[in-house]
């Protein structure tokens, strides 16, 4: 069973930077859609960034687009994404997840898996 670990959150400054890590272990990427989600305190899971399983098709919610770029590293079993000119409103617990389907997780936001125990990203004003 495909098992997600995230690592990389941190505390950062407005306008910087951090680069999370999605690392699979039990199975590989190869077939899978990953998404990052985020959580922020008080506020419902949203998706914010997916990558199609041909890594060919990348999806982003509007708030993220221009700052924030996912890639995956199928060799390493990882998936990675960049996040850039970070803001305050990005602060949260982010996640990620997989699914067989890229429709149903790079545009419905539906994942597959279990929830992990997430990273926190905290973006200070």
């Amino acid at each position: 069973q495909l098992r997600l670990v995230e690592s990389g959150g941190g505390l950062v400054q407005s306008g910087g930077s951090l680069r999370l890590s999605c690392a699979a272990s039990g199975s590989t990427l190869d077939n899978h859609a990953i998404a990052y989600f985020r959580q922020a305190p008080g506020k419902e899971r949203e998706g914010v960034a997916c990558i199609s399983s041909t890594g060919l098709t990348t999806t982003y919610t509007d708030s993220v687009k221009g700052r924030f770029t996912i890639s995956r590293d199928n060799a390493n079993n990882t998936v990675y994404l960049q996040m850039n000119s970070l803001k305050p409103e990005d602060t949260g617990v982010y996640y990620c997840n997989a699914n067989t389907l890229d429709f149903t997780l790079c545009v419905k936001w539906n994942a597959a898996g279990p929830w992990g125990q997430g990273t926190q990203v905290t973006v200070s004003s």
